[in-house]
């Protein structure tokens, strides 16, 4: 009977290293998403000259989730009409700082991009797009620093700390 709680400690133990290791790998993605969907914006704003309700409807239908709800429920909210773009932008941003894998800093430019979306002329809105995909890059290249260095440390530390419990307890 101590093999299988043996066993079961090691499982579960792993399990939580290579989740640990999966958060770390799946930041990078999220932030080249993120990036990827604000040029698209971009896009609609230069190029389409889309009114921004419409615009957060069309680049987050094809999204996944917490981005996707984040886009659209800003359109949504946009659309009702009862709230600025900014107040629609910052209460939908500290939803997806709890849904989603953004640490503090992306959610910082998320909030300074969203303080001057819709105030300004085509051509400074783009200019302000290009500044936040500044901003988004060097993030996005200290989590693949992060990933490189910590993704295989956290699937052994999870598969190490199962063993040492389970050593202890014999």
């Amino acid at each position: 009977m101590s093999w299988i709680g043996a066993i079961a400690i090691l499982c579960a133990t792993s399990i939580t290293g290579f989740e640990w290791a999966n958060r770390v790998r799946e930041r990078p993605k999220r932030l080249r998403e993120l990036k990827v969907t604000l040029q698209a914006l971009e896009a609609e704003i230069m190029y389409g000259s889309t009114p921004l309700s419409e615009a957060f409807e069309h680049i987050g239908k094809p999204l996944k989730e917490p981005l996707s709800c984040f886009f659209l429920n800003i359109s949504d909210l946009l659309n009702q009409g009862e709230v600025s773009v900014k107040e629609a932008w910052e209460s939908q941003l500290l939803l997806l700082a709890k849904e989603s894998l953004f640490k503090s800093g992306e959610i910082e430019v998320l909030r300074q991009f969203g303080s001057t979306l819709g105030r300004h002329d085509k051509e400074h809105q783009q200019k302000q797009i290009q500044l936040t995909l500044a901003h988004l890059t060097r993030e996005e290249k200290e989590a693949r620093d992060i990933q490189e260095r910590y993704e295989k440390m956290c699937k052994s530390l999870g598969v190490l700390m199962g063993l040492l419990i389970v050593i202890l307890l014999m």
